[in-house]
């Protein structure tokens, strides 16, 4: 079980408690909330994460107290928020999250990856993504299992091509200016990223130095519909809550509109492969 399955139990068991003391049977409340009784379950047993709403209804149904209610409420932002350490959860490598990310990608509608330090895994080259893995593992002192990692990374990348999905890559020029690899590589890279301009299933943009932003980028994350991940040097935080999700999906909206398409992106590459 992992640490959010148990700590989706354990808000289980605290929903449950309020209905036994109200002497409510599952299907009593289902009925007072206006529910099927089945989500009573899923939500009891943790299979089912509840939004703010239905613990504001299973509240106002068990006669929870004003302050109960609070708890619960300010528990599960906290619930919709974890934070994995690289160290705890990759110290035998890197494979198993780079295959978690080819599920995620697979299952997703919606991918909006926005990267200022690194160009996103999503649309790395091998060789580029060697260099990550490498870097990552020798600093966080991880399993160096490069090659494993870089086939499932490159095994990620067939979404791209999903015409089922809505796919958007934005990337900051200073991420593109970072020399974490050899110059051929990135190169390659480049070419890639230039690659992506006007292809048909992908939305492809550059965040030029010069140009003004509605807001400063404090660091890339990903967005796979209603999940945001955000990657820090020491672990990644994955969080659920729907209006944390809302606020990045709009500052994405905001970062589009100050971003290089087209061929004013394919410009910006261009000048960048030339410097090398």
């Amino acid at each position: 079980m992992t640490e959010i399955d148990k700590r989706r139990r354990e808000f289980g068991d605290r929903l449950r408690l309020l209905r036994e003391r109200a002497e409510l049977t599952g299907h009593e409340l289902a009925e007072r909330a206006g529910w099927k009784q089945p989500k009573i379950s899923k939500l009891e047993t943790g299979k089912q994460t509840p939004t703010d709403s239905d613990v504001l209804a299973w509240c106002e149904a068990t006669g929870a107290t004003e302050s109960a209610t609070e708890q619960l409420r300010d528990d599960l932002r906290e619930l919709k928020v974890t934070y994995d350490s690289w160290r705890r959860t990759q110290h035998e490598g890197s494979r198993a999250r780079q295959q978690e990310s080819v599920g995620l990608s697979s299952s997703a509608a919606v991918i909006r990856a926005v990267e200022v330090g690194v160009v996103p895994g999503l649309v790395q080259v091998p060789d580029y993504a060697r260099e990550v893995f490498r870097l990552y593992s020798a600093l966080n002192g991880t399993k160096a299992d490069v090659e494993e990692s870089v086939a499932a990374r490159m095994q990620r990348q067939s979404v791209l091509y999903d015409t089922s999905k809505r796919i958007e890559i934005l990337v900051a020029e200073a991420a593109l200016r970072y020399p974490i690899c050899p110059p051929e590589i990135m190169a390659a890279q480049l070419d890639r990223l230039g690659a992506l301009v006007g292809m048909a299933t992908v939305r492809f943009g550059v965040l030029p130095l010069d140009r003004r932003v509605p807001y400063m980028p404090l660091h890339g994350y990903t967005l796979f519909d209603g999940l945001a991940l955000v990657e820090n040097v020491t672990g990644e935080m994955r969080i659920r809550d729907e209006d944390e999700v809302a606020t990045y999906h709009a500052l994405t909206d905001q970062l589009w509109n100050a971003a290089a398409e087209g061929e004013e992106a394919r410009s910006v590459l261009a000048a960048l492969r030339s410097e090398l």
